[in-house]
């Protein structure tokens, strides 16, 4: 039986330590789906197809790798439709892991065959985050910064849209 894991997330947008997160489960695992979520609930800043598209272009290269959108499903039940027995998920910090250390019990409760796979990122990427991207956007000079934290698929066109907003 080969092991497939699933790396869920809403990627708004992806980053540098979403990217590493990415290869390492691909390297672990013989299957990597990485599951964009979609939440009619939620507000996001970037489109659906946009994250999907960047996410897309990140995993070009890892053929074990493949991306797909979760809607309206909880984690735990996604991974036993998609035959997979591991989720991954990154903590970068005490906050990251009290609120992981919660979510592995729900997903185990809601999937006894789920396995939990925390990895902690490299220290030059632990204090990277969407929102922490998204909230560099704007002030001069912002560009040169925020090119460190994102892949360069996902820069040009933060760049590209902030020019055109201009």
């Amino acid at each position: 039986m080969s092991d497939s894991a699933v790396y869920a997330g809403s990627f708004d947008p992806p980053t540098n330590g979403h990217v590493w997160m990415i290869e390492q489960g691909a390297r672990l695992f013989d299957k990597l789906i990485v599951a964009v979520a979609r939440n009619p609930e939620k507000g996001y800043s970037y489109e659906l197809e946009q994250r999907v598209g960047w996410l897309d272009e990140v995993c070009k290269g890892h053929d074990n790798v493949e991306v797909t959108v979760i809607e309206n499903e909880f984690l735990a039940h996604y991974a036993a439709r998609a035959n997979a027995r591991f989720v991954i998920r990154g903590i970068r910090n005490e906050a990251d892991y009290q609120y992981e250390r919660g979510m592995r019990y729900v997903n185990s409760d809601l999937n006894t065959n789920l396995t939990t796979v925390f990895l902690m990122p490299p220290r030059e990427l632990c204090e990277i985050s969407s929102s922490f991207v998204k909230g560099m956007i704007g002030p001069d000079g912002w560009a040169s910064v925020v090119e460190n934290y994102v892949p360069a698929c996902v820069f040009k066109d933060l760049k590209h849209d902030a020019e055109e907003g201009a």
